[in-house]
């Protein structure tokens, strides 16, 4: 049967209101209403209609109920500048990602969660040296988040949003920790907002502080996580000019910006020189980083992927197995479904990548 909740859910992600849909396809929209109310099923000529504006293929709108982020539990970073229409697309891209999320979980062995619950934590300061220390990563930098997160049992969706007001976004469902990263942004800033999003889940899961307070937490944490104090200092004990902090921010993979912050926050420098920092930074590079580093991207999809392209199982097949369009599975999996040009051993330790088993 017609199922109107699949309606929805396609019509949030091209960001459309039940209007702004009926005009494009020609109908009234109360015709789209009662459709999306379950009113009265459609006929053929209208399904038609809907699937080809949506660009979703009409067997989507004929499948089961699918599980939706719900508002009150994701973090999103962005509280003042995000549309509803934005927000509903990315909730909307977190259901899709849902769906992918549980057909690979039925094939593969995905890394098992290794999360803490950190709410009872003094400061997110002290939250990220447990976690550190639950980890066995001492004060070291940590060279790749992504990769780190999913070999933790974090389920890592990338968002194709092409807007800066959908930053990244975490949740937890059936106790499986899900963060999506949004590719608009730099890599560095890519990196902090998954540290960003990693402290939401150890702090805030089980409810705690909401809004700006939960996000200045959330950042608090993140800075801690990836810019340890004690090896900060040991690195940079003196710093007398922005060139400096540029070279040194390399070490942590962090923004120019955020590395300044840090400092100024550590003690490491004044008011006042933060402030030219501050100045310096935004008259030199504007919007743009300086020497940026590589991004990163999923080992777990890349690896996932590749099995299935030895399996001779092709993006196609996927996308119709799964009932949804190429371009949005590309899109949560950050454009690596039709990346198959390695076909190495997926289980060889030596990479470092996590250790997916095919389940017969």
């Amino acid at each position: 049967m017609f199922n109107p909740n699949r309606l929805i859910l396609a019509r949030k992600r091209r960001r459309l209101t039940a209007k702004a849909l009926a005009e494009r396809v020609g109908l009234s929209p109360i015709t789209i209403t009662r459709l999306e109310k379950a009113k009265n099923p459609p006929d053929a000529e209208t399904v038609d209609l809907l699937s080809k504006e949506l660009n979703f293929p009409q067997e989507f709108f004929f499948g089961d109920d699918t599980d939706e982020p719900a508002k009150e539990a994701v973090s999103f970073r962005s509280l003042t500048s995000m549309t509803a229409k934005e927000r509903d697309a990315a909730l909307s891209a977190g259901t899709i990602a849902y769906i992918i999320s549980d057909w690979v979980s039925d094939r593969f062995n995905l890394p098992q969660t290794d999360l803490l619950d950190l709410s009872h934590e003094r400061t997110p300061a002290h939250a990220a040296r447990q976690l550190r220390q639950h980890w066995g990563l001492g004060e070291k930098p940590i060279s790749n988040m992504i990769k780190l997160l999913e070999s933790k049992g974090i389920r890592i969706f990338s968002l194709s949003e092409n807007t800066k007001n959908v930053d990244a976004f975490s949740c937890w469902r059936d106790n499986a920790p899900y963060v999506f990263l949004n590719t608009f942004k730099s890599s560095e800033r890519s990196r902090f907002d998954s540290a960003h999003e990693l402290g939401h889940l150890v702090l805030h899961k089980h409810g705690g502080p909401t809004g700006r307070a939960a996000e200045n937490e959330a950042n608090q944490f993140a800075s801690s996580f990836l810019m340890p104090t004690s090896d900060v200092i040991s690195h940079i004990p003196v710093i007398s000019s922005l060139n400096q902090i540029v070279k040194a921010k390399k070490r942590w993979g962090v923004s120019a910006a955020a590395l300044a912050y840090n400092l100024h926050k550590a003690g490491l420098v004044s008011d006042w020189q933060y402030r030219t920092f501050c100045i310096q930074l935004n008259k030199r590079y504007k919007n743009s980083e300086p020497d940026g580093i590589e991004r990163e991207t999923s080992v777990v999809w890349e690896t996932v992927f590749r099995e299935l392209w030895n399996e001779r199982t092709t993006r196609d097949d996927i996308a119709k197995q799964l009932q949804i369009p190429t371009e949005e599975i590309e899109s949560l999996v950050f454009g690596l479904v039709g990346d198959v040009v390695d076909h190495g051993n997926i289980n060889d330790k030596s990479t470092g990548r996590p250790n997916l088993q095919i389940v017969r």
